[in-house]
């Protein structure tokens, strides 16, 4: 949904992992500045710039954002990939930690060794794919039981709110793939699906355009018989729209705006 992030092949400063639930990464290097993604609790990121107070990082996506660095903690290189190896993932857990402090952690967050899950559910990093497998069916379950109640967001990736491009990045990566951040280059992954939305397969994602020059802005889900999972903001957060819908007047605007689909499994 963003507009490009700046992608530079900068030097690697030092290496973090970020130390709060969720953390923001803004456009520019001041707190006024928009939201463009987030990173999660656990998750490794490497700094390849710094101003003052502000760093800035790039997740496992590649994706570039200003980061207050009071969100992160500085690491070696060794320890931030061995954490994340040896560590449990969040699929909405409430925490206790070392000290006796309680942490709410959104989907996808990685729990410190030190901590115990008080309620909600956490995996082991290990057994991820045992429980989340890369096949259509529990990838279309997931996004309509994980963000069934999610409010939309600009720059967002978990339950709490998120965007479309959030929504469809979080769920793959659930699921053991990791795709770029953005809508538009999510578009140039994977296989041409078509231009009917009665043929896409679950799980394809489907791409829409609200620019002259047919540049994806937005992206969802595609279930099947014509359906598909997204957040919208013309919806406030998430639905399921079915596309043959020609009653409803914002499913119109969708199929106007509907560019094509991408196969990525």
């Amino acid at each position: 949904m963003h507009a490009d992030a700046e992608n530079s092949s900068a030097e690697i400063l030092f290496h973090a992992i970020v130390r709060t639930p969720i953390a923001p990464m803004h456009s520019e290097p001041r707190i006024g500045s928009q939201m463009i993604s987030q990173q999660l609790s656990g998750h490794r990121v490497v700094v390849v710039d710094e101003e003052g107070d502000w760093v800035r990082a790039r997740g496992a996506d590649e994706y570039d954002g200003w980061m207050h660095i009071g969100f992160l903690s500085r690491t070696p290189q060794a320890t931030a990939r061995q954490s994340r190896q040896a560590t449990r993932v969040s699929l909405g857990c409430v925490t206790q930690t070392a000290s006796g402090g309680r942490r709410v952690l959104p989907l996808r967050a990685l729990l410190a060794p030190e901590e115990s899950v008080l309620s909600g559910e956490c995996v082991e990093h290990a057994r991820l794919g045992e429980r989340f497998p890369l096949d259509a069916v529990a990838i279309t379950r997931s996004a309509q039981t994980f963000f069934s109640s999610t409010s939309y967001l600009w720059g967002g990736v978990t339950p709490w709110g998120a965007d479309c491009s959030g929504l469809v990045q979080s769920i793959f990566a659930l699921h053991g793939l990791q795709l770029p951040r953005d809508a538009w280059q999510q578009s140039e992954l994977g296989e041409d699906a078509g231009r009917d939305v009665g043929d896409l397969r679950a799980a394809d994602l489907l791409f829409f355009s609200d620019r002259a020059d047919k540049h994806p802005t937005h992206v969802g889900i595609a279930l099947g018989d014509s359906r598909m999972v997204h957040l919208a903001l013309g919806r406030g957060g998430y639905a399921v729209e079915r596309l043959t819908d020609r009653r409803d007047a914002y499913v119109e605007k969708l199929r106007e705006r509907f560019l094509f689909g991408r196969r990525v499994l």
